[in-house]
Formats: C-alpha cells, structure tokens, sequence
C-alpha cells in the first residue's frame, strides 16, 4: 500500500512542477524568437533504508523545442529573422557568449548594437559592434551590416561588420534559465557563414496555443488521478484498520 503513496505523492508534486513549465511556455506565446522548453517524467527508485519496491516520479527538463516559429514580416531595418537553422550571438553581463533567435535589435544609448533584452550583438571576430548614432543601418541576408550616414549618397553604403551567425548541432546546446541558449562545452562556437538572416522580419515563437492548452487540461486530469489514488489509499487503510480491530 505504501508502494502506492510513494507513486502518487510524487507524480502529483511532479505533475504541478510540470504544469509550472507549460504555463512558462503559454505565457511566452507573443515573445519573439522563444523556444518552448520540453519535459518528461520518469520514474526513479527511492533509495535509503527499507525494501527496494519504493518507486518516485521525477520531472525533468529533456530539452528545447527548437522547431521554426512564423516568420512576421515588419519592415524595420534592425528587425532580422533567422531563415531555418542558427542562431544570433549575443554577449551576456557577465561576459560569456550565448544564442538566441530574437531578432529584434536596436542601438543602445552606449552606440553598441543590442538584442531587445540589452544584451550586446556580437560580430564575427566576437566584439560588441559599435553603430554611429546618426547612421541608418541596413543588414545582408548573410548578416553583414551596412549604414548611411545622414546627408551620404544612398548609392554608396559604408560596410561596418558581420553579425556573428552560429549553426551548432542541437546537442551541443543548453537552455540557460534566462531562455538564451549556451555551448555545453563552455567554448564559443566559430562563425557559420551559411546562415542567412531575413531583414525586415522577425520569428515568432514556436508555441502552439492549442496544443499547450490541451497539455494544462491532460495534467489536470493526471493530478485529480493521482489525488484519488491518495483517497483509496486512505480508504484502504481505514477499512484495513476496521478489519483488524475485529479481528
């Protein structure tokens, strides 16, 4: 019986942990360029003094859902759209190298080219790049950076840099708590130059709102399972309890 309470207490603890992680991923249904994060259960001995029957239920993170999401055309210069697989690089506050799909950029107040979450874009050579304040500046399809200054002649564009455009396999990437993406071997990857980027467009994220909405109303009814299995437990336990009595 108390094999029963070990599985169920864990899989409803682990149940509202998951549904922790899907309400993360419907919550981000509008941020661009998020990938939606997958998890898994899984069952795991309980180790310690006792029998060796005692079974728990584990949650974990498996990976990313790193499907394309729609591509959503806006017609802004610094807005870019990763085409199929690769990534933008971007340097954290703490100096490490890390990826990401969101396209949205800007020019910070410091001059630096900058992700929407403020995060310097790095160039191919893997240094923040540095735009003029009074510049227009127009990307490449392979990510290259081109500006005008105000008053220029619009034939004639000044080259400024290349965005840093990776293509790691999937395994070699982990999904850090802040929804960037980092090499599992702690070393940046080198630039891939067959990554294109769509100018003008951004991607959306890959969260499909009814699948999701279905995953929350599945676990529901897995959590309500797992609560009556506690409920039978009690009850046969009580009608056990009688029986002895009488006994």
């Amino acid at each position: 019986m108390d094999r029963l309470i070990y599985t169920a207490m864990t899989g409803a603890k682990q149940i509202m942990e998951q549904q922790a992680t899907i309400s993360q991923n419907l919550a981000n249904t509008n941020t661009i360029g998020f990938k939606g994060q997958i998890d898994m259960f899984r069952a795991v001995p309980v180790r310690g003094p006792g029998l060796s029957t005692r079974v728990q239920v584990v949650d974990e993170t498996v990976g990313a859902d790193l499907s394309v999401g729609k591509i959503l055309q806006t017609g802004r210069n610094l807005d870019i759209a990763v085409e199929g697989s690769g990534w933008i690089a971007v340097q954290t506050a703490d100096g490490k190298e890390a990826y990401t799909r969101a396209g949205d950029l800007n020019v910070g107040a410091n001059g630096l080219l900058q992700s929407h979450s403020g995060l310097a874009v790095l160039s191919e050579e893997g240094t923040p790049i540095s735009i003029s304040a009074d510049s227009s500046v127009m990307v490449g399809k392979d990510g290259t950076l081109s500006y005008l200054i105000n008053g220029d002649n619009p034939v004639t564009t000044n080259f400024l840099g290349r965005i840093k455009l990776v293509n790691p396999s999937p395994k070699d990437l982990t999904r850090g708590e802040d929804g960037l993406f980092y090499p599992i071997s702690g070393n940046a990857f080198s630039s891939d130059l067959n990554v294109s980027v769509q100018s003008g467009a951004l991607e959306e994220s890959n969260i499909n709102v009814v699948d999701t909405m279905v995953a929350m109303i599945s676990l529901g009814r897995q959590f309500e399972m797992q609560m009556n299995m506690l409920k039978n437990v009690e009850s046969n336990s009580s009608k056990s309890s009688s029986i002895m009595s009488l006994t």
